[in-house]
């Protein structure tokens, strides 16, 4: 699996008048590209549980009527199924539009999802989440870019290739907009199996990954997976006073914090044996002084583990306390308290197996926990790594089409961050061939405050994935 820097295999400039054509039509329409995107990241879909759970219908409505738009497809349906088969609980409602293939022509499947984030604290925003706010040539908002700018790149390239074709395309596409990527999937696995003729594609375009700067596009190879869960730490059975029972009686936050300092070495590298890292390939160097500013360090504050950044990031585990339930300082008192309920996460590296994982964390907590504390896991969720075959000659046709349409080489890179469901994908489609695609960059901040889209990023990404299907549509 070579990891190629930006400086190879590039055919830029070599369009013909079609892709030209293709270019011209993404430029004239961006304005209301960029348009339609901002009326998407007004509607806050938000899918996880505890939110308005009809925003995200709103905006799986919103996104079929984009699809319809393209006046592209067969069809055009939301859908919804129960997270598991047999369950009576259903999963968030996808967008599934399908147009099929003439003349024995391929079909490509094109993948993004329209849920969101939570906002998080609305004071670290310097314009309302929701209120998609333009400064510079970002365009900022919750899901501006994660993946809303994902599900416009399909569209806006789908109109592109109606535009210069017409109807005169034989080439396969189905647009599934799932609307619980960021709740983890659940319903995934059974909308796949429901769905699954349908569904059915030579290739697929994942549209949920990043570029390896804005004016350089990156094919994704390879995927950490993940492993969280809920872990309730409790030490009394109800709270006391501090005073008189402080210093004799542990409380759950003093357990809490002994067992979680356990995971990490001095270093803040990862301390739990089981977990494993990968070394099929070498990752290049990430100079230091850029990733201390993409990363947002602080002055003084120095990387974990001390070896290479990239290969850390991209083939090694990273174990992160994402919340913590206790009281917060505003209402805090002089109370021992009784239980302490954290979320754990926890990245795994390609060829790990997340079930393995889990229970190499789950060991680990267990003989460490400190005092007699009591240990309770809950609401597990798993997902599997990845590695993408980049030998196929779809990879290396997807790879001068981006390079073309974006007018630069394209950078073949590892991701730390997780997409669960490509496995799921790979295991349903054996055959297709997979490629990871994106509209982020490294100043994103996707997930954080002040999430933004780089306007110019987004508009080359249409134009790249234009070119593709072009080439896709014409075997070029």
């Amino acid at each position: 699996m070579p990891l190629v820097p930006p400086d190879q295999d590039s055919s830029a400039g070599s369009e013909n008048s079609s892709e030209q054509r293709l270019r011209d039509t993404v430029i004239a329409d961006f304005p209301a590209t960029v348009a339609d995107l901002t009326a998407l990241i007004r509607i806050p879909s938000v899918s996880w549980d505890g939110f308005d759970q009809s925003e995200v219908a709103r905006s799986a409505e919103a996104v079929a009527e984009l699809a319809r738009s393209t006046d592209i497809f067969d069809s055009v349906a939301i859908e919804r199924v129960p997270v598991e088969e047999g369950s009576d609980v259903l999963g968030q409602p996808a967008v599934l539009a399908k147009r099929s293939a003439r003349n024995n022509a391929p079909t490509v499947l094109l993948y993004a999802h329209h849920d969101v984030q939570p906002q998080g604290d609305s004071a670290l925003w310097e314009s309302a989440p929701f209120e998609p706010t333009v400064r510079g040539d970002r365009l900022y908002g919750r899901g501006a870019s994660d993946d809303k700018a994902g599900v416009i790149t399909h569209i806006a390239a789908l109109r592109a290739i109606k535009e210069v074709h017409g109807d005169d395309i034989d080439l396969g596409i189905v647009l599934f907009i799932e609307g619980e990527e960021e709740f983890g999937s659940r319903s995934f696995g059974n909308f796949l199996a429901t769905h699954r003729d349908t569904l059915d594609a030579d290739v697929i375009v994942v549209a949920d990954s990043d570029n390896w700067d804005t004016a350089t596009p990156a094919l994704t190879v390879s995927l950490r997976g993940n492993v969280t869960f809920a872990l309730t730490v409790s030490t009394l059975d109800h709270a006391s006073h501090s005073g008189m029972f402080g210093g004799a009686a542990p409380d759950a936050m003093l357990a809490t914090i002994k067992l979680l300092s356990t995971l990490w070495n001095a270093d803040g590298s990862v301390a739990v044996d089981g977990l494993t890292r990968y070394t099929g390939t070498e990752a290049p160097h990430y100079d230091p002084e850029r990733f201390r500013a993409e990363a947002a360090l602080l002055d003084g504050v120095q990387p974990i583990g001390g070896g290479d950044l990239y290969s850390q990031m991209w083939f090694g585990p990273a174990i992160t306390v994402t919340g913590i339930d206790a009281p917060s300082v505003k209402n805090a008192s002089n109370t021992l308290i009784p239980s302490v309920t954290v979320r754990v996460s926890v990245r795994i590296a390609p060829g790990q197996e997340p079930n393995g994982a889990y229970h190499a964390v789950r060991d680990h907590l267990a003989a460490n926990a400190p005092l007699g504390a009591q240990l309770d896991f809950a609401d597990a969720d798993l997902g599997s790594p990845f590695l993408v075959d980049t030998s196929g000659d779809i990879f290396a046709l997807a790879r001068r089409a981006l390079a073309d349409g974006w007018e630069a080489d394209v950078v073949e890179q590892g991701i730390g961050g997780s997409i669960p469901f490509i496995a799921q994908l790979v295991e349903t489609f054996p055959e297709a061939q997979i490629l990871v695609t994106g509209v982020e960059d490294p100043d994103t901040r996707a997930h954080s405050p002040n999430e933004s889209q780089h306007l110019g990023v987004l508009k080359r990404a249409i134009v790249g994935e234009s070119f593709l299907l072009h080439r896709l549509a014409h075997g070029e």
